[in-house]
């Protein structure tokens, strides 16, 4: 299954975006058709979609099959490849421990999948740390900024300087943060003229 969204296989066609199959985990749908593509079909994530390419001869029930099989396969992979809650929880300990001398201590360290605008969320009162699913499969040291940053917030909970100095402990905050606005300034980038059948 190719990953790599530059990998085209000529000119591809495509098709409506719609929504996913009942369960699918992707917001969006986008089939790319294209002639030169024989038999092959694979699938990547491009930010809240999921890019399905196949060949343009397939027939509209060959695509929906083929979609949903693909939905299947990239949830496995980024299931596997995703850390669970329990994980997650013992990253933000370890995390407390070699920053700030484990004095960040949270009550809960959780991802979720309503936080669509922004990249985590923590509530000092309660201890509860929540990370947005969208981070999930980005590069280790983004997680841990996130988390770091959310860890943070239990010591400090404005954006004050004494915040900012908390955070010059990771030595990627600036790397990290600047991964971070890139994802989100690709996400408000327009399609380029004929890219959706306009």
């Amino acid at each position: 299954m190719s990953a790599d969204p530059l990998h085209r296989a000529g000119t591809p066609q495509r098709g409506k975006t719609s929504r996913p199959p009942d369960g699918a985990a992707a917001s969006e749908i986008e089939v790319r058709r294209s002639a030169r593509r024989r038999r092959t079909v694979s699938a990547y994530r491009e930010g809240g979609r999921t890019v399905v390419l196949i060949p343009a001869r397939m027939s509209e029930a060959e695509e929906r099959r083929w979609v949903t099989v693909m939905l299947d396969k990239l949830a496995a992979q980024e299931t596997r490849r995703a850390p669970g809650d329990t994980e997650l929880a013992e990253r933000a300990e370890r995390l407390s421990a070699q920053f700030f001398d484990g004095r960040a201590r949270p009550a809960s360290v959780r991802w979720v999948a309503n936080q669509n605008t922004r990249w985590g969320s923590c509530t000092p009162a309660e201890g509860s740390i929540r990370l947005s699913h969208r981070l999930q499969g980005m590069p280790e040291y983004v997680v841990d900024y996130v988390l770091l940053h959310e860890l943070a917030h239990l010591l400090v909970p404005g954006h004050g300087p004494d915040f900012w100095r908390l955070l010059e402990a990771y030595p990627r905050t600036e790397r990290a943060r600047g991964y971070l606005e890139g994802v989100a300034a690709a996400a408000r980038l327009p399609h380029p003229p004929g890219t959706r059948g306009e």
